[in-house]
């Protein structure tokens, strides 16, 4: 019976990919047992990979053909997808909704805080190569958006941020338009960047012993001691059944110490998410640099299950953190058991940003080619537009549903919002209808603020929108891929405001606007589009 229920499990994974496919396309039984029977351990780390396959087969049956159906009181835990058969979904997002369209003679102010992260577009692409599409939950335009980084300008000056604005043709609503908003941080050399304080917080619980979790998070932790100073420091924090310190606070000098202690790790036990979060503060506390870069690096798939675990208890557990100068980025890994609702959040409240992994490429974005983020340049950012009643009916703001202010929040310097890296760049777009025979004068007021990472007075920027639409075939390449990029998200969210938006649009939009697109990463994006169904 154990035999028929793995050789079950496989044909699972075979059909509905819920691996990564790279490392088990084509595995056979008698593969698992290929080892020398001595080498008990080897054994039980392959056979732990296919547990929670064989454990979704429980309740399985095969129809006529042979393929495993999944029982019928699994379907409540189903995410829909219109192309394919519907897929167990025990990964976790919040559905936040979308924004509606708001009368600007009712509510002229919108003010949200800026959203540094980039895990839907990678967790969504994760989905489409695996041939399935996202749980509309998991995406977030926003997030699509600051995947990628726009050409915008340098902050001039004493200011560490830049901002500008457009308006064109929105190409799938008639007699509609876009509002694009652009801020960027400003870019500091690595050899300028202050001394690092990091601190490695990573999960070595059951749940991560899948290669495409903790192996590639290994991977990619020893690319970024690739990139360390001799003047940076690192330690490492582990957390199972309980927190532990694998690595004492080490400069980067001493990398081959570094790197053999992230070889250590192994997966296994019970997840104690909020005692390892605790433990990686008190590291980054002690070994805390005045006016340097201070940060913990979580890796997990956010399966927290011993002591404080839920959502909430995380985020309160952040909240008391994060005014100690210590910033924290949140790595997603991994297929099936995905807890991206908490990491989100988590990160959204510690003074950070989220990423998810999905492979090596991804990796080397995130550790190699934008490693500036790693460094913060502004905190708190904080965006607020009010419209010209006599120019804009109404308003739309795309994304950023979980990132809504109050209006009042805009100048109070102790309302928590968003960081931005060096370098890195935050877009926005409001889809907008203007009054009937328009007079002149602006759109509205773009109004911008941020503190400098070392203060706690925040700096205000403005900027008047100018009443000059341009047809988005003559408009910027920055708004023509932004543009093609929400269209994507509007699609892959099953927008009830995705218009005429598709996939030809996607692809006309950004033909021409893959500017410099050093490392392909738009290029990538509209291979992806092509691709998807």
């Amino acid at each position: 019976m154990g035999l028929r229920a793995l050789e079950k499990a496989l044909k699972l994974i075979k059909k509905l990919n819920i691996l990564t496919g790279k490392h088990f396309h084509n595995i056979k039984i008698s593969n698992v047992f290929q080892d020398s029977l001595s080498d008990k351990k080897n054994i039980m780390r392959k056979l732990a990979g296919y547990l929670v396959v064989f454990l979704l087969v429980i309740g399985c049956e095969e129809d006529s053909e042979g393929d495993v159906l999944l029982d019928s009181t699994f379907s409540e835990n189903f995410a829909p997808s219109p192309s394919f058969k519907e897929l167990p979904q025990v990964e976790k997002y919040t559905e936040y909704g979308e924004n509606a369209f708001i009368n600007t003679s009712d509510e002229s102010v919108s003010t949200f805080s800026v959203d540094a992260d980039g895990a839907s577009y990678s967790n969504t692409r994760r989905f489409l190569e695996l041939g399935q599409n996202p749980p509309p939950a998991a995406v977030r335009i926003e997030e699509f958006l600051n995947y990628f980084t726009f050409d915008y300008e340098e902050p001039l000056g004493e200011e560490t941020v830049s901002i500008n604005g457009e308006i064109a043709d929105c190409p799938w609503a008639d007699d509609h338009y876009l509002m694009r908003l652009g801020m960027k941080g400003k870019t500091i050399a690595a050899s300028e960047i202050p001394d690092a304080n990091y601190v490695f917080l990573i999960d070595v619980s059951g749940s991560m012993s899948s290669p495409e979790k903790l192996e590639l998070l290994k991977t990619g932790f020893k690319l970024m001691v690739d990139e360390m100073r001799d003047t940076d420091k690192m330690a490492i924090v582990t957390y199972a059944g309980e927190a532990g310190v694998l690595l004492e606070s080490t400069f980067g000098d001493e990398k081959d110490q570094i790197k053999a202690a992230i070889d250590q790790l192994g997966a296994g036990g019970s997840t104690a998410g909020a005692e390892g979060i605790l433990t990686a503060y008190e590291i980054a506390e002690k070994n805390f640099i005045p006016q340097g870069n201070n940060r913990i690096i979580l890796g997990s798939d956010g399966d927290f299950n011993v002591g404080p675990s839920s959502t909430e208890e995380l985020v309160e557990l952040i909240e008391d953190k994060r005014d100690n100068g210590v910033y924290l980025t949140v790595l997603g890994v991994g297929t099936g058991n995905l807890n991206d609702a908490s990491m989100e959040q988590i990160a959204n409240k510690g003074n950070g940003n989220y990423e998810y992994i999905d492979n090596i490429a991804q990796l080397k974005k995130v550790f190699i080619h934008e490693r500036g983020k790693f460094y913060a340049v502004a905190k708190d950012s904080k965006i607020q537009v009010t419209f010209n009643a006599d120019v804009v009916q109404s308003y739309r703001l795309i994304g950023y549903e979980n990132r809504s202010l109050n209006e009042d929040d805009f100048e109070d310097d102790t309302v928590d919002a968003g960081e931005i890296g060096s370098a890195q760049t935050i877009t926005a777009l409001y889809e907008i209808v203007l009054t009937e025979n328009t007079p002149n004068g602006p759109l509205g007021t773009f109004d911008f603020r941020y503190k400098k990472p070392d203060t706690e007075e925040s700096r205000p920027l403005s900027l008047d929108i100018a009443n000059t639409p341009s047809s988005i075939e003559s408009s910027s390449e920055n708004m023509r891929f932004a543009a093609g990029v929400t269209a994507f998200g509007l699609l892959m969210k099953q927008s009830e405001f995705s218009g005429t938006a598709s996939k030809e649009m996607i692809l006309d939009l950004t033909e021409n606007a893959i500017g410099t697109d050093e490392f392909g990463y738009r290029t990538e994006f509209r291979t992806l589009v092509t691709n998807s169904n």
